[in-house]
């Protein structure tokens, strides 16, 4: 703080980012950025840095000049700032931790600082740089990504696209490709000018979006029944207009009835025109004040709201609009519940309240069933921007030390990191892909994960991860009420669980040093542009930040594909380490060849209903979780990640075989021939090839296959001899038909969940068990007859536990129980002697 600036800076971790804010709030700016800052670090939860932001305000504004002037004034605040900062916090010099002089330290090295534009200093990258630079700050011009050496977010109009990623997969799930040749035209309404970076980008993602109103802190845009073709050109024109406005709009091209009036204007007229676009009464007013009407263009009917402005503007009913915050916007904010938007698209901060969030969510629920209530949150939608700085810095970290080292020139340098733009943002939507994809996953099978959040949310709060209610989770009472109501979690709340569960398995791998082991070698690279690895080869792989790069990639991969609760439940069934659990999860997901599955299935979107696309991904998702469990209670930890993804992805594939046969046999009710066969026959329905559909359907013998392995390098046997004695096993004693109930108990609690997989594994290994007994047996004949002699010298016994099994079938409660007896009537046949 001094005469001239007052500022802040707040961070999340020793290796932390988040923009530098010219805040207009000098009463409050640190409430406003302590808000922006725990914002931000549920944002970065796709990136290596936890959550910062800073922000300055100017104490001396230059009141009653021009513009020029006051952006004079509020640079030489910002370098004020920057200098400040660059003060307290250490430098690398040499690989040397090096403190600022005559200064004490009541911190570890904290060598890393790094800022971002944001509110009022997009601009200023390079002002930041130059005194990185003079500073000899060892970032260089890393020290605030976005300057003239860096990607430039509007010219790639990345944050705008990786929102876009949300709102065409929201548009999916209402059945609507917008990506498609021949989409039909949609309804937009928005906030934000076509100057701008994330509203004027956003606008131009599409040539069918029929944008009926828009608005900003000048002007208010109408046109109602706008042509698609036209207005396009038309915002692409205002788009490469330096400094436009609406008012630049060409009014011939506006549609009857529509204009630009100013926001200063005492009065607005109302056409017809707009009264049907805007949803609004006919024999209502003729005109109305501007605030009004901004608020009605909140509340059109449109099929999209797309925020791409600056302010708070939905709030929830329940808030008052004190407890937003955003005291500019009170005269014009809407409630959750009076949207009639079907879709939300957040590509600006804080444009709706968590609690909104959740409000308009809850309404997909309501009449007419999944047409309103479609969102996610801004940390999600609007990921991209931060995501790509990320990697704009970690590649200027890795380049900057050959440059140091005189074998790169830094014009060759700035080349290279030009050429890179595409596959940078390749990297960085991807990561937008995924997130909404696993939502996607998350929210089809909420209802029945309830029990299983409660308690996951239950552990983050003790913890100390999360306050439930600054998050608007529910309490223990409403997570009741939402099962009684057979509802799960809304996605804006499993956004926030998603940020929260990545943050908390990156923080644990890296503490495990994960680049220190080789097996993730892979994995490190391919946070790398191809053309860069290829390049720099196993440089890429001593970068200073890669025990905090591959743990962001690691924990992004795990949660992604296999949800929020994996990491937690293997923990909790294996008592397994984060790091092992990840190995597992890497294993499984190369010797099950899910990346390939998973690619094909996501093809499909656009050609089948997206329900289908989803429980398509998540039978890979229990395949995996399968595998990994096997993985983790069957083998020697730490698990050797090639060695065991060399010993059994090739065996799979081949024992695979077996299964092929049993499915081309039809098989006989129950069976698992018949239980493949049943499983493919689905799968093609909805929408697999007759390949893929094999090898869904095949996910649910993939532990038993492992056991297959197993066993045979236990016996010194055959392999298909040993798989095909647990096949006949499976239908013969019917232990396949018991597996799939066991795989069908609850899970309510932990004790069901704990019961419940014991009980899975307990059959596995009785099973492996009853196969060596058999092959002890006999040494001829096919594995069929093999088990049928075996079965016929223990009659009774076998008599006996199938009529057990066919007993059980009829229980419809208490199945647990059931089912133990069964299994330990199963456990006698092993030992029983033969007549």
């Amino acid at each position: 703080s001094c005469p001239q600036v007052e500022g802040v800076h707040l961070r999340m971790g020793a290796v932390a980012r988040g923009g530098l804010r010219w805040s207009d709030r000098p009463e409050d700016f640190r409430t406003e950025i302590l808000g922006l800052m725990k914002a931000q670090a549920v944002k970065n939860a796709v990136i290596v840095p936890a959550g910062a932001k800073g922000g300055f305000v100017v104490r001396k504004p230059a009141m009653g000049l021009d513009r020029a002037a006051q952006q004079a004034e509020g640079i030489a605040c910002y370098q004020t700032f920057i200098g400040a900062l660059l003060d307290l916090t250490d430098n690398l010099i040499g690989g040397t931790v090096v403190p600022p002089a005559e200064t004490v330290r009541w911190d570890t090295d904290d060598p890393y600082l790094v800022v971002a534009a944001d509110k009022g200093t997009a601009t200023f990258s390079d002002i930041a740089n130059e005194i990185s630079l003079a500073r000899h700050h060892w970032l260089g011009d890393a020290f605030a990504s976005g300057g003239s050496v860096g990607y430039d977010h509007k010219a790639m109009g990345i944050t705008a696209r990786g929102a876009w990623e949300s709102v065409k997969r929201h548009f999916l799930r209402l059945g609507r490709d917008i990506d498609a040749a021949d989409a039909e035209a949609f309804t937009v309404a928005g906030v934000g000018d076509m100057s701008g970076d994330v509203f004027g980008n956003g606008m131009l993602l599409a040539n069918n979006i029929a944008l009926v109103a828009a608005f900003d802190h000048r002007h208010i845009f109408l046109d109602p029944t706008p042509n698609p073709t036209t207005s396009f050109a038309e915002r692409a024109r205002l788009f490469g207009l330096p400094r436009s406005s609406w008012d630049d709009y060409d009014r011939t091209v506006i549609s009857t009835g529509g204009g630009v009036w100013p926001r200063t204007a005492k009065a607005i007229p109302l056409s017809a025109e707009v009264r049907i676009a805007l949803g609004l009464a006919a024999d209502g007013p003729t005109e109305l004040a501007p605030n009004e009407l901004l608020g009605a263009v909140l509340r059109a009917p449109v099929d999209l709201l797309w925020n791409g402005g600056i302010g708070t503007y939905i709030k929830a009913s329940t808030e008052t609009h004190s407890q937003v915050g955003d005291k500019a916007n009170d005269a014009i904010r809407a409630d959750a519940t009076e949207l009639r938007c079907a879709i939300v698209g957040e590509g600006g901060n804080l444009g709706v309240t968590q609690r909104g969030r959740i409000e308009f969510a809850h309404r997909l629920r309501q009449e007419p069933i999944g047409t309103i209530g479609w969102i996610n949150t801004d940390a999600i939608d609007n990921s991209a921007g931060v995501d790509t700085s990320d990697h704009e810095v970690n590649l200027k970290i890795l380049v900057d030390q050959i440059v140091a080292e005189g074998t790169l020139t830094i014009e060759a340098r700035n080349t290279m990191l030009a050429q890179l733009t595409d596959d940078v943002a390749h990297h960085v939507l991807a990561d937008n892909i995924d997130q909404n994809r696993l939502l996607g996953n998350l929210y089809a099978e909420g209802p029945g994960m309830i029990d299983l959040h409660a308690r996951y949310v239950g552990e983050l709060e003790a913890s100390g991860r999360i306050d439930r209610a600054l998050e608007a989770l529910p309490s223990v009472a409403g997570f009741a009420e939402r099962k009684a109501g057979g509802a799960g979690l809304t996605i804006p709340e499993l956004a926030v669980l998603v940020a929260h569960t990545k943050l908390a398995i990156t923080e644990e791998l890296v503490d495990a040093r994960p680049a220190d082991d080789v097996s993730f070698a892979h994995s490190l690279r391919t946070y790398f542009p191809i053309q860069l690895v290829a390049q720099l080869g196993d440089r890429v792989l001593a970068h200073p930040l890669r025990h905090e790069i591959l743990a962001t990639v690691l924990a992004n991969r795990v949660v992604n594909r296999n949800g929020i609760t994996f990491v937690f439940r293997m923990a909790e069934e294996t008592h397994a380490s984060v790091i092992d659990i990840v190995r597992a999860h890497t294993v499984a997901t190369s010797i099950l060849d899910i990346d390939n599955y998973w690619a094909a299935v996501s093809a499909l979107d656009g050609r089948v209903a997206d329900a289908n696309v989803v429980q398509l991904l998540l039978e890979a998702d229990r395949a995996v979780e399968r595998v990994a469990r096997w993985l983790l209670r069957s083998r020697t930890l730490p698990l050797d990640v090639p060695a065991a993804i060399a010993a059994y992805g090739p065996t799979l594939a081949e024992l695979a075989s077996l299964l092929d046969g049993l499915q081309s046999s039809g098989g006989t009710p129950g069976s698992d021939a018949e239980a493949l066969a049943h499983r493919s026959a689905r799968f093609v329905e909805m929408g697999l090839n007759e390949s893929l559909a094999r090898q869904a359907a095949q996910f649910e013998f993939a532990t038993s296959l492992l056991d297959v392995v197993a066993s045979a390098d236990a016996t010194g046997q055959d392999r298909n001899t040993v798989g095909g004695v647990l096949l006949a096993l499976d239908d013969l004693l019917l232990i396949g038909r018991l597996r799939r109930r066991i795989l069908r108990l609850p899970r309510e609690d932990q004790w069901d969940a704990l019961a419940r997989s014991s009980l899975r594994d307990d059959l596995a290994g009785e099973h492996v068990v009853l196969a060596r007994s058999v092959l002890a047996a006999s040494a001829s004949g096919t594995p069929e007859e093999r088990v049928r002699n075996w079965m016929t010298a223990r009659e009774e016994a076998v008599t006996r536990h199938l009529d057990l099994v066919t007993q059980t079938e009829s229980i419809h409660g208490s199945e647990l129980a059931a089912l133990s007896v069964v299994l330990r009537q199963l456990r006698t046949l092993s030992t029983e002697r033969t007549g």
